[in-house]
């Protein structure tokens, strides 16, 4: 689930069309319509939202590993979801892929939503 601070979508400074910059702030206005949990506008911040423990931080049912070199994607294992890093080039992430392919591990692409 994606909170946003309130009026994300007015203001490029506070992330209008860039998501890096839409963080969570908590409402304090008077008449705040967030803060009021009024029908229509952004959820708020609440217990309650959050994951079961013992599937939050996994990615279908897998625990997520980054894989930046030839050593991290050596310890994968089958219980783990291979992702490789943003900074991995093309060259490597072809090798790489061939690797996992072989190995038969499950990896996460983009076609997912990843990153």
């Amino acid at each position: 689930m994606r909170f946003l601070r309130s009026d994300t979508n007015r203001h490029k400074r506070l992330g209008s069309h860039r998501p890096k910059l839409q963080k969570w702030r908590r409402p304090r206005g008077r008449h705040n319509k967030i803060r009021r949990k009024r029908f229509g506008y952004p959820l708020r911040v609440e217990i309650g939202y959050s994951s079961p423990r013992a599937t939050a931080g996994l990615v279908d049912g897998k625990i997520p590993l980054v894989v930046k070199n030839i050593q991290d994607l050596a310890q994968a294992t089958s219980k783990n979801m291979v992702v490789f890093a943003r900074t991995l080039g093309a060259k490597k992430r072809a090798d790489f892929m061939k690797i996992v392919e072989e190995r038969k591990l499950s990896l996460w692409t983009s076609a997912r939503g990843a990153q």
